[in-house]
């Protein structure tokens, strides 16, 4: 027997000797994704005023129409793993999120992120 080790049945061994017969080919373009236009400004914040102790994370300022605010929150809850509710014009999410919902509004789109202590 050789010095060199053989895989055990492998069914794919055989095929690297083909690979010189293949015509050459081009590798498939790959789309560049590009960001969604979002909001201007977005405030993120962390509150526990009148809340009895829980802490929830505020998004205001985002100025999107009503329809649009609630699918943004439905995206949210579900990317942060979370509760959440609309109120007025804020999203407002169960728990300490300020730097996870920083990031997904950013990839939105949305310009400037500000995220207040």
């Amino acid at each position: 027997m050789s010095d060199e080790k053989k895989p055990f049945n492998n069914p794919f061994g055989a095929l690297g000797g083909l690979r010189s017969g293949l015509p050459e080919g081009k590798a498939p373009a790959v789309k560049e994704s590009k960001v969604q236009k979002g909001p201007a400004r977005g405030v993120v914040r962390l509150e526990r005023a009148g809340r009895r102790g829980k802490e929830v994370t505020i998004v205001e300022h985002l100025e999107l129409p009503p329809a649009q605010r609630e699918v943004w929150l439905k995206e949210l809850k579900s990317a942060m793993g979370c509760g959440g509710v609309l109120e007025e014009d804020a999203l407002v999410l169960q728990g300490d999120l300020r730097e996870r919902v920083a990031k997904w509004l950013e990839k939105k789109g949305v310009r400037k992120v500000t995220v207040a202590n």
